[in-house]
């Protein structure tokens, strides 16, 4: 879950993991083998400061802030962007017609910020009265 989370953001910005590792000084796989291991805490919070998110969003624990409604909502717009992405003929990346890949990883960064948004509008939104 933890390099799931890190691909997606390194696919946001444009990094593929090795470029992530390079760019942040660490040894070839190191990532990919935090699926095995625990990442020492002064990596995680290099990738956490890198993407500009918290250690707590890395691992997940932020993730109960949105409800159903919510997930569901993200759900329903990221469905029709993937069929809308799908069936159009112009989304094309160096010339050349955009893959199903890179169409998940449009979609992937898509999600990341309605979720961030969709927390943010909640922070501002929401009366004094009702926050925890």
């Amino acid at each position: 879950m933890l390099v799931d989370k890190i691909r997606v953001l390194a696919n946001a910005k444009g990094y593929s993991l090795t470029t992530l590792e390079k760019e942040l000084g660490f040894g070839n796989g190191t990532i990919t083998r935090w699926n095995k291991s625990s990442p020492s805490s002064e990596k995680l919070c290099k990738v956490a400061d890198f993407f500009g998110v918290t250690i707590d969003h890395l691992l997940g624990r932020d993730e109960n802030v949105l409800n159903r409604r919510d997930q569901r909502d993200i759900e329903k717009l990221l469905d029709m962007t993937k069929e809308e992405l799908l069936t159009s003929e112009g989304l094309m990346f160096d010339g050349k017609p955009a893959t199903d890949e890179e169409i998940q990883q449009i979609l992937d960064a898509m999600q990341i910020g309605l979720e961030m948004a969709k927390k943010k509008n909640k922070e501002k939104f929401t009366p004094k009265k009702y926050r925890k």
